[in-house]
């Protein structure tokens, strides 16, 4: 049994804790956790990116899902900790395992700062029901681990070229506010308030964001974040526009120091259970979406344009890297982690690349048919000469944010392979040539991309397509692009002109391959005709699709078309970039289909 879990067992018998729960969170939901906030690895060792941990007196669980079914299994042996996994038959839901675990009368606790406060009220919900008692102010772990890193408190910068000022941001905000006859917004989604200010930061793996919350009044605007972290220029800009910096741990005691006759906007899904219950109990919630959510997924005329230059510079890099691994796989030797490193090396040659917008996924054969697959030092696959890499990266740029899927053909293929390449293609292409009435959601958009697949019986079990930020997360909302609503959500957004979305539609064989095809779309008006505005999408995403994999009498005239001039796109934009070599090879794998 590890040592650390043992300490928090005794931990929770100093507080009569029946149960405690450690999920992967920091206090802002955000999708990468912090060295600080990972407090589930340190009394797990697992350190898979998802998972949530349990712990009774006399024994613990972890759930994660199946991306980390093996690491898992390998991390947590002899550890104490049973690995549950998610989605198996058989397996109970976490909350479906404490409703039969938990006794009357016992005490399930957590700390409050890294579970949302709607997933906290069901917890509460649920305590509630079986008589059980629920402490959501323990930060046990934080009590034992001696040696816990200390927050990441990175520089903080001002984005250059937003678009938008500052002032002009806060002004959309104040007017939102307004509509909800609010007299006070409170933000804690790093993105959220990245965007608002015009900053950016380096405090979270993939995100570059900064810790922080905003409140923001209909006269006064404060940044709760680290002021080491802020030069001063920074601070003097962000005078100047009355936006005033206060230490981070000086949040939650504000909260509790709030006038007791305003009403407050926050979103229960996005801020922390703590948050929540610290302000006090006579103040007016407003429990909302975040207004800045759907303000920041409009990405204005500037944006827009240094999204393209992005995608030019990402393009650049990933066509370099089609052309070394159709040509370098058998030759020397490549795994999937090599071959991840060799692509962001070329991305580095950008002087305008800052970082990855996720982590790698690379996946040789068998690994590509795991949807979101992660190579570790021991699957790391060696990559041949034959069948199919998955190849689902991205990058933060000065100038934007990317993200691109490629499946690449190694060598010859079967007639069922191209067949399967084809449909998922075919689907792409179909989203990309979308026009639709104003007022269309991602559910009416998603059949476009299926239905090459539904004909030949078959499907992915993935969301078509995910907003994407600007210089901020990868995966953004409001829009999506998916064939059913989403658990326990309010609305599905509609689709707006400068929405940057993308269209991934896939294919997954257990045990034998993966295809997916991923390009981000910007949203732009088409016409408006007397039947009302029609919008349509312009594709920002500039790489070859392997031909090698199409089976032509599979596609359309139309399609032929669509493809051809696509790649006629590509070929213009990168052959000045590209040495000769890699443009003779470009203008081949390009060249139009009769």
């Amino acid at each position: 049994m590890r040592k650390q879990l043992q300490a928090l067992r005794d931990r929770m018998a100093e507080h009569d804790l029946q149960a405690y729960l450690i999920p992967t969170a920091d206090p802002h939901g955000s999708e990468y956790v912090g060295g600080h906030f990972a407090c589930r690895e340190y009394i797990s060792g697992f350190t898979g990116s998802a998972g949530t941990l349990l712990v009774f007196p006399n024994w613990a669980g972890l759930w994660t899902d199946g991306r980390y079914f093996l690491q898992a299994e390998q991390q947590l042996q002899d550890s104490g900790i049973r690995l549950m996994k998610s989605g198996e038959a058989g397996v109970p839901t976490l909350e479906a395992f404490l409703k039969k675990s938990l006794r009357p009368e016992q005490t399930l606790g957590f700390d409050g700062r890294c579970v949302d406060a709607h997933t906290g009220r069901r917890y509460y919900k649920l305590c509630k029901q079986l008589g059980a008692k629920l402490d959501s102010q323990l930060d046990l772990v934080g009590e034992l681990w001696t040696d816990r890193p200390p927050r990441s408190c990175e520089p903080v910068w001002a984005l250059p070229q937003a678009g938008e000022s500052r002032r002009d941001k806060l002004a959309r905000v104040r007017e939102a506010m307004a509509r909800q006859k609010a007299g006070l917004f409170l933000l804690s989604t790093l993105e959220d308030i990245a965007w608002v200010l015009n900053l950016r930061g380096g405090d979270l793996a993939c995100t570059p964001v900064f810790l922080a919350y905003l409140a923001v009044g209909q006269n006064s605007c404060t940044l709760f974040a680290q002021t080491g972290a802020f030069p001063a220029e920074v601070l003097e800009a962000l005078e100047e526009d009355e936006v005033f910096l206060r230490p981070y741990e000086s949040f939650y005691p504000y909260l509790g120091r709030l006038p007791q006759d305003q009403r407050v906007l926050l979103d229960t899904r996005r801020v922390n259970t703590t948050l929540l219950t610290s302000i006090p109990p006579s103040l007016k919630v407003v429990d909302r979406p975040n207004p800045t959510i759907a303000m920041k997924a409009v990405k204005n005329p500037v944006e827009q344009a240094n999204a393209r230059k992005a995608h030019h510079s990402d393009g650049i890099a990933l066509t370099r890297f089609m052309y070394w691994i159709k040509t370098q796989a058998g030759k020397q030797p490549i795994t999937e982690r090599s071959a991840a490193a060799k692509l962001e090396a070329l991305r580095k040659e950008d002087p305008d690349y800052l970082q990855p917008s996720f982590d790698p996924i690379l996946a040789y054969g068998p690994h590509g048919a795991i949807v979101h697959y992660s190579a570790t030092q021991d699957s790391d696959a060696a990559i041949q000469a034959e069948g199919f890499l998955l190849a689902d990266t991205g990058g933060h740029y000065r100038t934007g944010t990317t993200d691109c899927t490629r499946t690449y053909a190694l060598g010859p293929l079967t007639a069922e392979q191209k067949t399967h390449y084809t449909a998922v293609l075919r689907g792409n292409l179909a989203l990309a040539a979308a026009r639709f009435k104003h007022g269309a959601a991602g559910l009416n958009l998603d059949y476009l991309a299926r239905a090459p697949l539904w004909a030949l019986g078959l499907d992915f079990n993935h969301g078509t397509g995910h907003g994407v930020g600007h210089l901020l997360s990868v995966h953004e909302g409001p829009q999506g692009i998916r064939a059913r609503p989403l658990a326990g959500s309010r609305r599905e957004a509609v689709l707006e002109a400068g929405m940057i979305t993308s269209d991934e539609p896939g294919l997954y064989l257990d045990g034998q391959y993966g295809i997916r095809l991923e390009n981000l779309l910007l949203c732009v008006e088409a016409q408006t005709t007397p039947f009302g505005r029609f919008l349509a999408f312009e594709t920002l995403t500039l790489t070859p699709f392997d031909l090698d994999a199409v089976d032509p009498e599979q596609l359309q005239p139309h399609e032929k078309a669509q493809l051809n001039a696509y790649h006629a796109a590509v070929r213009a934009a990168l052959t000045p970039h590209l040495s000769p070599e890699e443009a003779a090879w470009l203008a081949q794998a390009t060249a139009p289909l009769p």
